[in-house]
């Protein structure tokens, strides 16, 4: 039996014998001698049909399908089948107490029999309206964690989609700087494979996870720089000021190697003297912010912004409000900060 199904059977005992319970108390109070065991026999007999007959509803409204119904064309549907039950209750109930006391009363006591009924009526609707309440309630909780699962499924897929954008524009960047390095320096260029190909079994395995260590995306940025120092040589310095206790910090993959790669792309790539990269990663108090910094103005060109939209939604399909990107122009240097609000425990 289910948990649902257990407390439906646990509430139906214990309002029919509750409403038992203050017929007893009303009898006893006004005639205490009237209580013996053909008056129990009744109370047995209330609780019996009330809950057989109100059982037998619910599963005409299942049957039926009136559960899935609105408002409206519900309530004239859940009135008459109350009274229908109202009256079976009271016909019941008056037949076992004819039975028992086998008296002298008029069998067909009508006045008595619908006195009974309405009594019975506002009750059952009490009952019902209960029950659809709760039906309506666990209705709309079960469609709301329905939503939730819907909203988590479409989350995956769309953070699959943005780390599978990601990777062909690492590979395309990295290719590019092999083939510099191959003009430049053949001798080297065995090295720079070997380089490239440790940078693409690194990003095979970071491209499964949804986060990784900020050491393990310092250390695929650290060699893909090493591959783009060869090609820029002196053109090109790199500056680093990390804290190593943010080692374990966890950040979606590839989102620091993108903002790396865009400074290359956009910024020292553009200059004839080339430039600085500085990447710093610092805890101010209640956040952890991982800032790409390097010489140049800052121009929001196309692929630009496509890269800066999949940072700012992956960060808000992750972290939600407890991230946020920020790319902008400080003197003359492009300043792009990753920024964590560190959650309260």
């Amino acid at each position: 039996m289910t948990g649902s199904r257990r407390l439906y059977w646990i509430a139906q005992f214990i309002g029919w014998t509750s409403y038992a319970a203050l017929i007893f108390l009303a009898t006893y109070a006004d005639d205490p001698k009237s209580i013996d065991w053909k008056f129990y026999v009744n109370i047995f007999s209330l609780i019996f049909f009330g809950i057989m007959c109100t059982h037998s509803m619910r599963g005409v409204f299942i049957r039926l399908g009136w559960l899935e119904l609105k408002l409206p064309p519900l309530m004239p549907r859940v009135l008459i089948s109350s009274l229908i039950c109202a009256i079976v209750i009271s016909i019941g109930t008056n037949l076992v107490s004819i039975a028992v006391r086998a008296d002298d009363r008029d069998p067909l006591d009508f006045l008595d029999i619908i006195i009974n009924v309405f009594a019975v009526l506002i009750l059952i609707l009490f009952w019902n309206s209960i029950y659809f309440t709760f039906h309506f309630f666990q209705k709309s909780r079960n469609q709301e964690l329905n939503n939730i699962s819907l909203e988590a499924s479409k989350n995956e897929i769309e953070l699959k989609n943005l780390r599978s954008q990601l990777n062909p524009h690492f590979l395309f960047n990295s290719l590019n700087s092999i083939r510099a390095l191959i003009d430049i320096e053949p001798q080297h260029a065995k090295g720079a494979v070997t380089t490239l190909s440790n940078l693409l079994r690194k990003s095979l395995i970071l491209g499964k996870e949804d986060l990784v260590p900020l050491s393990e995306e310092m250390e695929m940025v650290s060699n893909y720089l090493e591959l783009e120092k060869v090609r820029f040589e002196e053109r090109l310095t790199i500056e680093w000021e990390l804290d190593e206790k943010l080692n374990d910090f966890l950040i979606p993959p590839f989102s620091l190697q993108m903002l790396v790669e865009n400074a290359i792309k956009h910024g020292i790539s553009n200059l004839i003297e080339g430039g600085v990269i500085s990447i710093e990663s610092q805890k101010h108090e209640d956040r952890i912010v991982i800032s790409v910094r390097n010489s140049g103005t800052l121009k929001l060109e196309s692929d630009t912004g496509i890269g800066i939209a999949n940072t700012t939604r992956r960060l808000a399909l992750q972290y939600g409000d407890h991230a946020e990107f920020i790319l902008q122009q400080v003197n003359e240097c492009v300043v792009a900060q990753l920024i964590f609000k560190i959650k309260d425990n």
